[in-house]
C-alpha cells in the first residue's frame, strides 16, 4: 500500500536541510487534511537562484524514495512516480516566485499545516493574506462566458463532423459547468480542481446533470451531452444572474436551443 505519510517526512526533512532552499510549502489534499491512499504529495519548493540552477529534480526527489519515472507536465512542474505509484508534484523555482503566491485565489488549508521552510519569514504572510476558502467574482465573464463559448463550438464542431475535436471542445465546457454548479450551490471548497469531490459536494442533482452532459466522440453522443449541457448551463446562469444583477443572454440559449433540436 502506498505510504504518503513516509514520504511526507521524508520531503519534510529534506526540505529542512537544503540549506539553498529558502521557503517550502505543502499544498493538496494532506495540507487539507482530506488525503487518502490515492493523493498525491505536492509541494512548491523556493530555492535561493544559485541552488536552483544547481538542482537536478530527479536526483532531489530521489533523496526522498527511489522514484520509477519523472517528468515534467504540462504546468512545468516536476511529477515523480514513487513505489506504489504515488505520484509527487514539486514546483522547483526560485524565491522571486514567492510573490506569486499572492495571486493564488485560496490556499485551501492552514497556513501551519502548508509552511515546511521559511528561513527569512517571507512566505508566511503572503499565504496568511489569503483566504482559505476562495470567494468568486467576476461569476459571468470568467465562468458562465467561456462556457457558452466552448458549447457553441462544440455544436459547430460536431455539426461539421469533426467529432474529436468537439469531444475536446466538450471537455472544456464541462469544466466551467463544474465551476457554475459549484457557484450556483455555494461550494467552492475545492476551486482550483472543481471536479474535486464533486460528487460529496455538489447537490445530486447537479452531480446527475453534469454526468449526463458527458460522452463518447460520436454525434449522437455529442448532441445528446450538448443538449444537457446547454440546459444545465443555462439553469446555472440563470442563478447566478439573478444573484449579481446581469442579464441572461437568454436570445443566444433559445437559439442554441433550436440548433440543438431542443427548440
Amino acid at each position: 500500500m502506498p505510504n504518503q505519510p513516509d514520504l511526507i517526512a521524508r520531503a519534510r526533512a529534506k526540505c529542512v536541510g537544503d540549506q539553498g532552499l529558502d521557503a517550502a510549502l505543502m499544498y493538496g489534499s494532506f495540507a487539507a487534511g482530506e488525503a487518502d491512499e490515492h493523493s498525491d504529495i505536492e509541494f512548491w519548493l523556493f530555492f535561493t537562484p544559485q541552488r536552483r540552477a544547481a538542482i537536478d529534480p530527479a536526483s532531489w526527489c530521489a533523496d526522498i524514495a527511489p522514484i520509477s519515472h519523472g517528468l515534467v507536465n504540462e504546468f512545468g512542474t516536476y511529477v515523480a512516480f514513487f513505489p506504489g505509484l504515488v505520484r509527487g508534484e514539486f514546483h522547483f523555482v526560485t524565491i522571486a516566485e514567492i510573490a506569486t503566491v499572492a495571486d493564488w485565489p485560496a490556499r485551501g488549508a492552514a497556513v501551519d499545516r502548508m509552511v515546511v521552510v521559511d528561513r527569512r519569514g517571507a512566505l508566511t504572510p503572503v499565504l496568511e493574506a489569503l483566504p482559505q476558502r476562495y470567494t468568486p467574482s467576476e461569476a459571468i465573464t470568467r465562468y458562465c462566458d467561456p462556457f457558452v463559448n466552448w458549447l457553441v463550438l462544440a455544436h459547430h464542431l460536431t455539426a461539421r463532423g469533426e467529432f474529436l475535436r468537439a469531444w475536446d471542445a466538450l471537455g472544456h465546457l464541462q469544466r466551467h459547468l463544474v465551476w457554475m454548479a459549484r457557484l450556483a450551490e455555494n461550494a467552492t471548497e475545492h476551486w482550483l480542481t472543481p471536479s474535486r469531490r464533486a460528487e460529496a459536494e455538489l447537490s445530486a442533482e447537479a452531480v446527475a446533470g453534469l454526468r449526463a452532459a458527458t460522452t463518447e466522440a460520436t454525434p449522437e453522443g455529442l448532441t445528446r451531452a450538448l443538449r444537457a449541457a446547454s440546459e444545465l448551463g443555462r439553469r446555472y446562469w440563470t442563478v447566478l444572474a439573478d444573484r449579481h444583477g446581469t442579464a441572461l443572454p437568454t436570445a443566444l440559449f433559445d437559439e442554441l436551443d433550436a440548433a440543438l433540436g431542443k427548440g
